[in-house]
């Protein structure tokens, strides 16, 4: 395969940074061509000036001075914005867009580059939460490639590989159950968010981190499968296993089940789908059946875990509800970071806000924006500051 340009929109992210790792190891088959961060100049700096690509963006404003200061001796263009992240995902320099911003402020920069008919490795899960509806049928319309980087989502695209003219029954998302597995609320009201972000298996953001304690981000995945598999809400089921060595499954209408299964590495997914259709040697480390272990599965708590049940729901509802949903949430795990809210007051939070946002059932994009800064603005009025 000839050598592939990435632009990394989150490259000081968990998923930008392992990104450039599998960019570092495969030199003669990709090239970092766009570098984008959010706040974290330092560390963006750091990786312009190894990996030198055509454009870095650095979303704060204030920052820009910094950024071409530090980066004025290389041939690279330096811009800075909101604004100049959606110009740069529709510029023609790049081949392949690693959608790793967190949160909703993905959906603009990955939405652009599917309206310019880009491939995109899809890291950013509440992209397809809050517009699924939109981000899929232009996806269709200009036909963008869009391949998922979510480690449950890339099994079940792995999974159905030359399965196409077969109907899929049901995809099982498999849950590691965090760290807090087995717990009740007597003990999760005293949960601090230090404990809340060490993962038994995975080594991810903080806000990756706290939605997969509160069961969340299974929440987010099921509504992200509805829309990449096109799949109604009964045909998606979670379970928990514990050992996370089993992606995700899918069963056929004949009871034929297929597993993704590895160990738990996020780059793996990154470089299949940066690879896409080829699979890539590598040295990532390898699952061995030579040791005596057991892969266990088990339902989830919903009555303890109650945000799986409310997304459960807003998948259910449809509309703009699971936009309200992820914004919401996003105000939550914010909060309980900066040690304001407690563990389980994020649910209620996000219960409280889904409650009072009116409901649209058939949302324009515009209609997104909106209920996204409305479910915000309430959702911070609920903490006590």
């Amino acid at each position: 395969m000839s050598q592939k340009r990435i632009a990394i929109f989150g490259s000081t992210g968990s998923i930008g940074k392992q990104t450039l790792e599998v960019i570092a190891a495969n030199p003669d088959l990709f090239v970092a061509e766009i570098l984008t961060a959010h706040a974290n100049e330092s560390l963006l700096i750091e990786q312009a000036l190894l990996f030198e690509p055509n454009i870095v963006v650095i979303g704060e404003i204030g920052k820009y001075a910094v950024v071409k200061k530090a980066l004025e001796s290389k041939p690279i263009k330096v811009f800075a914005g909101e604004e100049a992240l959606e110009q740069v995902a529709a510029m023609d320099c790049y081949d392949f867009m690693m959608a790793g911003i967190v949160g909703f402020a993905g959906l603009k920069p990955t939405l652009t580059a599917v309206e310019n008919g880009k491939a995109v490795g899809l890291a950013n899960k509440e992209t397809l939460v809050v517009a699924g509806d939109i981000v899929m049928r232009t996806a269709r319309e200009k036909g963008a490639a869009i391949i998922p980087v979510d480690s449950e989502h890339s099994a079940i695209f792995q999974c159905l590989v030359g399965e196409g003219n077969n109907p899929i029954e049901k995809i099982i998302l498999t849950a590691s159950g965090g760290p807090f597995l087995g717990k009740k609320p007597n003990f999760l009201v005293n949960v601090k968010r230090d404990h809340a972000l060490q993962h038994p298996n995975w080594s991810m953001g903080a806000k990756i981190s706290i939605d997969s304690a509160t069961l969340m981000n299974k929440g987010l995945e099921m509504i992200e499968a509805k829309w990449l598999f096109d799949l109604r809400p009964d045909q998606i089921k979670v379970i928990v296993h514990a050992q996370s060595i089993i992606h995700s499954m899918v069963q056929f209408r004949d009871g034929s089940i297929k597993a993704q299964m590895g160990l738990p590495d996020m780059k793996l997914p990154i470089q299949y789908a940066m690879a896409f259709p080829k699979r890539l040697d590598n040295d990532f480390p390898r699952y061995h059946f030579d040791k005596p272990n057991t892969l266990t599965f088990d339902e989830p708590d919903v009555k303890t875990f109650r945000n799986l049940t409310l997304a459960t729901e807003a998948m259910r509802i449809g509309g703009n509800v699971p936009c309200v949903l992820n914004a919401a949430n996003e105000i939550a795990v914010y909060a309980f970071l900066k040690n304001r809210i407690g563990f389980l007051d994020m649910t209620d939070l996000i219960e409280r806000t889904l409650e009072k946002i009116e409901f649209i059932a058939h949302p324009s994009l515009d209609d997104y924006y909106e209920t996204d800064g409305a479910a915000r603005d309430f959702a911070a009025s609920l903490i006590q500051l």
